[in-house]
């Protein structure tokens, strides 16, 4: 275990070291903070015409933390950055010197897969946090005010965790199969971004619901609506995971090092 935890560590100096990984908080405070003038902006206007606030601390982190808003970018961001994890090492041919050492070949593998999803939690963390300084700035701290609650806000977090989990794996078994960071990222934005055309196009269809790109955002399921709870949603973007991590770490260990 301590040897584990001293080859994911080893992975996070690395990933710490690269340029990319300061410039994506600088994105994320910047998009955040953006954000937060705009709609600050906004509730201006709509205070004036009707007289009440239109915007409370809570209401806009939930807003921060949703997929179809500002956790987007979160995902985007964490696919740009897991793309070159495994990719880069093959472009470069320093994975050749990661495998001439001690350790086996599947936990190199999954210490660089709990690098990545590392990352995605500190950067999670960090939009939330400068959601949460931000928006209290702009629209007070008063958590009691407003439509939404810390445990709503809770959810959207987690909910955002599990979409950009399984956008992260999708990205690192393509960065696998493919071993170029450009082609890994291009089908992991493509896989983003055409989500919703997807959805719209296939929710017809019986078969549409075993997809994965029907089930990666949980928020479309929470409640007691038609769509029916997150628990068959979950299990499916969970099927998809474990399928991905299969895949990525059998060609991982099959495929030859030249």
């Amino acid at each position: 275990m301590l040897n584990f935890g001293g080859l994911v560590l080893n992975e996070w100096l690395k990933m710490s070291k690269k340029r990319s990984f300061f410039i994506s908080y600088a994105v994320m405070l910047f998009t955040i903070v953006g954000f937060t003038y705009l709609i600050w902006k906004l509730s201006g206007v709509q205070s004036s015409d009707v007289g009440t606030e239109t915007s409370t601390v809570l209401d806009f982190i939930a807003m921060v933390m949703s997929v179809s808003a500002v956790g987007k970018v979160i995902t985007i961001i964490s696919i740009i950055f897991t793309a070159g994890i495994v990719a880069k090492e093959h472009q470069l041919g320093t994975v050749k010197f990661l495998l001439i050492r001690a350790h086996g070949r599947s936990k190199i593998l999954a210490s660089k897969y709990i690098a990545a999803l590392l990352f995605v939690c500190s950067i999670i963390i960090f939009s939330l946090v400068t959601g949460f300084i931000a928006s209290g700035i702009a629209f007070g701290f008063d958590t009691s005010a407003g439509q939404e609650t810390w445990g709503s806000v809770a959810e959207a977090v987690l909910y955002q965790v599990v979409y950009t989990f399984i956008y992260v794996t999708l990205t690192f078994m393509f960065g696998i199969l493919t071993r170029s960071s450009g082609a890994t990222i291009g089908i992991g934005m493509t896989a983003v971004l055409m989500e919703g055309l997807l959805q719209m196009l296939l929710s017809s269809y019986d078969f549409s619901k075993y997809l994965l790109f029907m089930n990666t955002d949980l928020s479309l399921y929470a409640g007691d609506g038609p769509n029916g709870g997150t628990a068959f949603p979950s299990m499916v973007c969970a099927a998809y995971a474990v399928l991905f991590l299969v895949i990525s770490f059998v060609t991982f260990k099959k495929r030859d090092i030249a």
